[in-house]
């Protein structure tokens, strides 16, 4: 794989990418690569993928009855309207 160094990184810069580094629990390296592929329209080529964590503290706090009532709730958004897709 080819090195690339980078001079005169501006600090603002260098901190937002510090900072995405941390949040998504990644190396500098590589979520400099991840934000290439995004922004150059290569992702999935290396097989990367973002994953997002900001939602793992829900996960498993429903009770199995809110679930299925917000399931039913919803069940009229996700039907399709024959006539608007023709």
């Amino acid at each position: 794989m080819k090195v690339i160094t980078l001079r005169n990184l501006p600090p603002d810069l260098a901190r937002t990418i510090r900072r995405r580094a941390d949040e998504s629990r990644t190396s500098v390296s590589k979520t400099i690569l991840t934000l290439l592929e995004e922004h150059l329209g290569t992702v999935g080529r290396s097989g990367s993928r973002r994953v997002y964590h900001d939602l793992d503290a829900l996960y498993g706090s429903w009770a199995k009855d809110e679930a299925e009532a917000l399931s039913a709730s919803l069940a009229n958004q996700r039907a399709i309207d024959e006539d608007v897709w023709k």
